[in-house]
């Protein structure tokens, strides 16, 4: 499905097969309002979301927890393919500005720097999501999956599907 290698040292990956269209899944990932009601684990809120849906594009999400947690963050999209690939990188500021270097030891997801190819393909039943995320160092990929990665990515995407099964219905 991706056309990118997984390297195990450096990558995560999530995918699951979703029970709704590829047109649907593509706007879950693409409309700002709708990004919005699923992409952090409840009872964390995004309470703000840009998409400027273009190569060099911003895709920025604001995040806060119950405690007053705030994790915000600026990425960059790097390719567009509607409704079957999406690439951005949390390296690179909107209109591929290179980000100020980060403290890797903070433990804050800031201090991640990765780059993100999700690829979908529409199947009779729905749609084959694939999230690849690419990490520059093995500490890094270990720092983000220790972050709870697999349970994070898992939960907002099946956030998602439930958020785009009432919306199909």
């Amino acid at each position: 499905m991706s056309t990118t290698p997984i390297d195990a040292k450096l990558d995560l990956v999530l995918k699951r097969e979703l029970a709704v269209p590829v047109d649907l899944v593509w706007r879950g990932l693409t409309e700002p309002e709708i990004v919005k009601q699923w992409f952090c684990p409840k009872p964390w809120q995004t309470t703000e979301c840009r998409i400027d849906l273009r190569p060099g594009g911003e895709f920025y999400t604001n995040m806060q927890g119950l405690n007053g947690e705030v994790h915000a963050g600026a990425s960059c999209f790097l390719e567009i393919v509607p409704q079957e690939r999406l690439v951005w990188t949390t390296s690179l500021l909107p209109g591929y500005r290179p980000k100020s270097p980060l403290s890797a030891d903070n433990g804050s997801c800031e201090s991640i720097n990765f780059t993100c190819i999700i690829t979908l393909k529409e199947t009779e039943s729905g749609t084959v999501y694939l999230a690849h995320v690419m990490h520059s160092t093995p500490d890094q990929m270990k720092a983000h999956e220790e972050m709870g990665f697999h349970e994070g990515w898992g939960t907002t995407i099946t956030q998602l599907e439930e958020l785009l099964k009432q919306e199909k219905a």
